[in-house]
């Protein structure tokens, strides 16, 4: 099961805005809470961009204003102070923290005893949200009993049932997509929730197969939102990246500052790497892909690593270069999520990968370091050692 990071950003609220049709106001209630609570915060994702609002609560009351263009899972997190030390108390995620979809108009949001006591009024996604929830739930139980002994494998070292409790996470994961997310698109095409399912049900990495058919299906309204258009994007870019097309050139610059295209490389078989320095899957995959490559660069093999790290961070990007012993070609515009050549390729998660046969032509993606070593045995011709 690939861990991967999806597209994320990190940048401060906008207050309301001009378009008072798209304004939405949030009223919240505490009740019967046995700590002082200090600040409320509200955090939502609007266009691609992640916002963060604050609001310190008085009477046990508190609001938020904004505007959002389309109905958007929030999380309100609440901040307590302890009466006694007068300092902050650590958040408890399983208490203090609460989703909440919000969307155009009035809700309220009473609390009793703690966040995860809520009553939300106002929100038809909500509600919606609520339904979907209910569905999750039995997989959402399944999975933490999964993960719990995975992450005990993976302490004991215990590879072989490391990878048995992975292809039963991957299975359970396939079975909830299937049975909950998509089945609620193809049964409520115009609920206001169909989007959020179709997100949820496409994945980090989209099978253009199954999935723009449930697009289509949407209705207009659905169709028209920011995130159906970005959607759609990702989409379009995804079906000119499946097996058997010929890789889009690209032409982006080395750590020295020199183009590199990647029709340069033609003739030759090449991996598309895509990876960043912050990226936790991608640094530790590392040590088996320059085993790999070490294995296979004398055999008509090579691999350009694009990087998505971050604006002004080139000297970090060059540490894991050299830390990780990445010998191969490395190019980046230091653009993050808007690295040129991710988006022109629709990546949105990493790692992610793409392998190129002589003539350019995409006949695997996403390998694992394993598979691609056994890919490459298969269609390289290796020379017997004498």
């Amino acid at each position: 099961m690939k861990r991967i990071f999806s597209l994320i950003g990190f940048l401060p609220i906008m207050t309301i805005g001009q378009n008072k049709g798209n304004a939405f106001i949030l009223k919240g209630k505490i009740q019967n809470f046995t700590s002082n609570v200090d600040w409320v915060f509200l955090e939502y994702s609007k266009n691609g961009e992640f916002k963060t609002d604050s609001s310190h609560p008085k009477n046990s009351r508190y609001q938020f204003f904004g505007n959002i263009d389309e109905p958007v899972e929030a999380r309100l997190k609440v901040k307590f102070i302890d009466i006694e030390s007068g300092q902050d108390r650590p958040i408890n995620y399983m208490k203090d923290v609460i989703a909440v979809f919000l969307e155009p108009g009035k809700i309220k949001v009473i609390s009793i005893d703690s966040f995860k006591n809520v009553q939300v009024k106002g929100s038809i996604s909500h509600n919606e949200f609520v339904k979907l929830n209910k569905q999750v739930s039995p997989f959402g139980m399944k999975f933490n009993v999964l993960m719990t002994k995975s992450n005990e494998y993976k302490k004991a070292k215990d590879q072989q049932n490391l990878l048995k409790v992975e292809a039963k996470l991957d299975t359970l994961e396939k079975e909830m997509n299937e049975n909950v997310y998509r089945e609620y698109v193809i049964k409520n095409p115009s609920s206001p929730l169909a989007m959020y399912a179709l997100l949820e049900y496409a994945g980090a990495v989209i099978n253009p197969e199954k999935v723009e058919p449930l697009f289509n299906s949407l209705s207009a309204a659905n169709r028209s939102y920011p995130s159906a258009l970005e959607f759609k994007e990702r989409l379009e870019a995804t079906k000119k990246t499946g097996i058997g097309k010929l890789a889009m050139d690209f032409i982006q610059n080395d750590t020295l500052g020199n183009p590199v295209t990647l029709s340069s490389f033609k003739g030759r078989y090449v991996l598309i790497e895509f990876w960043a320095s912050w990226c936790g899957p991608c640094r530790a995959e590392n040590p088996n892909l320059v085993k790999v490559f070490n294995d296979y660069k004398d055999k008509n093999f090579h691999i350009i690593g694009v990087s998505l790290d971050r604006p002004g961070q080139k000297e970090k990007w060059l540490k894991a270069i050299h830390d990780d012993g990445l010998e191969w070609t490395q190019v980046s515009d230091l653009m993050f999520w808007d690295n040129a050549v991710a988006k022109q390729y629709g990546i949105r998660a990493i790692p992610q990968s793409l392998l190129l046969d002589p003539e350019g032509k995409i006949i695997a993606k996403n390998l694992s370091s394993d598979e691609l070593a056994q890919k490459l045995s298969k269609v390289i011709e290796v020379k017997k050692q004498y």
